[in-house]
């Protein structure tokens, strides 16, 4: 059976990537070992910090006095989630087979899920 990519796929695959971004958020907050910001000049972070980028700047991401990304940000938050979902979407739809592979996968997954469901529901 050949699965066509619908809007459905996209509903899935938009609550997928947004699970990704609130993860990313957590592992960037949780797993850094060095401070993001190491002064108040944007250039001097830019340069000399690997983690901190034109995005973090222009975009306003939330550090703490140490330098720390923000674990605690509702703004830290939904940028990671905002870009997350915009990218993996525009993925799906410029990037050729990404859809499509994507939309085999949730069926995949659903179709497993399913069958899963039932085969407990049987057991009972």
């Amino acid at each position: 059976m050949e699965t066509g990519l619908a809007t459905r796929h996209f509903a899935a695959a938009g609550v997928i990537f947004a699970l990704l971004g609130a993860l990313a958020h957590v592992c960037r907050a949780v797993f850094n070992v060095f401070p993001d910001k190491l002064s108040d000049t944007p250039a001097v972070n830019i340069m000399v910090s690997s983690d901190y980028g034109w995005a973090d700047y222009f975009w306003g991401t939330v550090f703490d006095d140490a330098g720390y990304y923000r674990l605690d940000s509702g703004k830290n938050l939904r940028l990671s989630v905002i870009f997350t979902v915009l990218g993996g979407l525009a993925a799906m739809l410029f990037v050729e087979g990404a859809g499509l592979g994507f939309a085999q996968l949730i069926e995949t997954g659903a179709g497993a899920f399913a069958e899963l469901f039932w085969q407990r529901v049987a057991e009972l």
